[in-house]
């Protein structure tokens, strides 16, 4: 029997493919092309580039690593050129930047170009974030989001991607192409890992009492220090949870709303699981400025309703 052409089956569906097949709105599978072509130039300055400092700071007094300053750019000009974007606003620069080519201004995007790339100097796994709004108005409640993604650049570079319809894993082949890996991730079992952020000793009562149910639970630890691909196993594994959380001297936590946290718990509630500060929504936040950080625990649902009875009984 004579092999499968390629296209015949949804694992040799291609990225594009799919948005056009299952009806996603032109523009917006355009801004999703252009981050893929972005991840294109990313993966390949992450392989051969120059790991040292850039001589420059992020607006959160970070020292930048050079190959952050150049994902930044890589993705500005991709977004800035799709003739689709209003604004961009990256984890990277202090302000809001307005897009000046033609452009139907249709798309914001919060991006973050390169999640954890203080870890790329010892070959760990990093990524790259986004979150796509409709309009011109980025501090808005997450849950108004259209789309979000992240690609992780680990042993294989994959997309992870939702536009509000499930959620959706691609793998990037020889020819440098997204192909679908798997349609539909679901969060459907309990906890099989956990990720826990923040130094333990300074958690709060209700924390540290979650941490003890979870490995009372024989819920294993397994902690990259990377976002994205901590929240990758959580989702591939089908269950798992992720936790930054308020600590003794941190009481907002570690992670951006923007650039993090909304386009991972829009991910994260479309594969059916939960995404919290502690006391509620992290979708349902308010924000009040592009740098707003907030406390996060997030993956499977049953395992983050019982973080927030823990949280409102203890704190």
């Amino acid at each position: 029997m004579a092999s499968a052409e390629r296209g015949q089956t949804k694992f040799q569906i291609n990225l594009r493919r799919y948005l056009r097949e299952t009806g996603v709105d032109r523009d917006l599978t355009r801004i999703i092309c252009e981050i893929a072509n972005a991840s294109k130039y990313i993966i390949n300055a992450i392989r051969t580039g120059d790991l040292g400092v850039a001589g420059t700071s992020n607006l959160y007094g970070e020292q930048q690593l050079a190959l952050d300053v150049l994902s930044d750019r890589i993705i500005q000009k991709r977004l800035a050129h799709s003739g689709v974007v209003a604004n961009m606003a990256s984890e990277e620069v202090d302000e809001i930047t307005a897009v000046t080519y033609p452009t139907s201004g249709r798309y914001s995007i919060a991006f973050d170009p390169l999640d954890g790339s203080s870890l790329v100097d010892v070959n760990l796994a990093v990524g790259t974030i986004v979150s796509i709004y409709e309009g011109t108005n980025l501090l808005q409640p997450g849950r108004n989001q259209v789309a979000a993604l992240y690609i992780l650049y680990g042993p294989r570079t994959t997309m992870v991607v939702s536009t509000g319809n499930g959620v959706h894993e691609f793998a990037m082949n020889l020819l440098m192409e997204y192909d679908m890996v798997q349609e539909n991730i679901k969060l459907v079992g309990p906890a099989k890992v956990y990720a826990p952020g923040g130094t333990r000793t300074k958690y709060s009562p209700g924390t540290e009492k979650f941490a003890q149910y979870l490995e009372d639970c024989g819920t294993k630890l397994r902690y990259s220090g990377g976002f994205v691909p901590d929240i990758n196993q959580v989702l591939i594994k089908g269950g798992g949870v992720f936790m930054y959380p308020h600590l003794k001297d941190l009481p907002d936590g570690k992670l951006r709303l923007l650039y993090e946290l909304n386009p991972m718990a829009f991910l994260v509630e479309q594969a059916g699981g939960a995404a919290s500060t502690g006391k509620g929504r992290i979708l349902d936040l308010q924000p009040d400025s592009i740098d707003q950080r907030a406390p996060v625990f997030i993956g499977s649902k049953a395992e983050i309703e019982k973080l927030e009875q823990f949280i409102a009984d203890e704190g």
